[in-house]
């Protein structure tokens, strides 16, 4: 197993839209394996394939107290059901920034385990919104697009900030690169 590299907002391949998984094989078990690694020691309770520069859809999620519970959603569809509710999101590839995101507070989901076998669930509560969270990283979308313009332009120049402190630059279009 191996840690993989989360990209960070604003780096541009967030925006990436992930293609469906239609072979399973090692490599598809392999993806699974490191990105429940970096997951576990970030540490999150959800990580999506295109935060690690990976357009496939997968996701890895445990929301379980004790990360034991690891759940891998593949082609994720979810239908949000339940009352819009607002919680506080924070997201890996937005580190330190923690806003109030409206997400529903149930979904019913149709996926593929990690050996392409399909299932369903109907999940509520922080499960729910991390799925939720998670599919929306595999449509190209971050948490901080439901932040008013003037919130995320703040969210942005934060992070570059504090990218360019820690040695990090942020070209356009290889975001991040490490500086020289």
């Amino acid at each position: 197993m191996a840690l993989l590299d989360i990209l960070v907002y604003p780096d541009p391949r967030l925006r990436n839209k992930a293609l469906p998984v239609e072979v399973f094989d090692e490599t598809v078990g392999k993806l699974v394996e490191d990105m429940a690694e970096t997951m576990y020691a970030a540490p999150g309770i959800g990580l999506a394939a295109t935060q690690v520069n990976v357009a496939k859809r997968i996701v890895v999620i445990d929301t379980s107290e004790h990360q034991d519970r690891l759940q891998v959603f593949i082609n994720p569809v979810l239908t949000g059901m339940g009352e819009l509710v607002e919680t506080e999101e924070g997201c890996l590839s937005v580190p330190g920034v923690i806003v109030p995101v409206k997400r529903h507070s149930e979904v019913h989901i149709s996926a593929l385990d990690k050996n392409g076998e399909p299932f369903e669930l109907h999940a509520s509560g922080l499960l729910a919104i991390c799925i939720q969270h998670e599919v929306d990283h595999l449509d190209g979308k971050v948490f901080v697009d439901y932040l008013s313009q003037l919130k995320r332009d703040r969210v942005r120049k934060q992070l570059l900030r504090e990218g360019r402190s820690s040695g990090k630059s942020f070209d356009k279009r290889k975001e991040p690169v490490t500086a020289s």
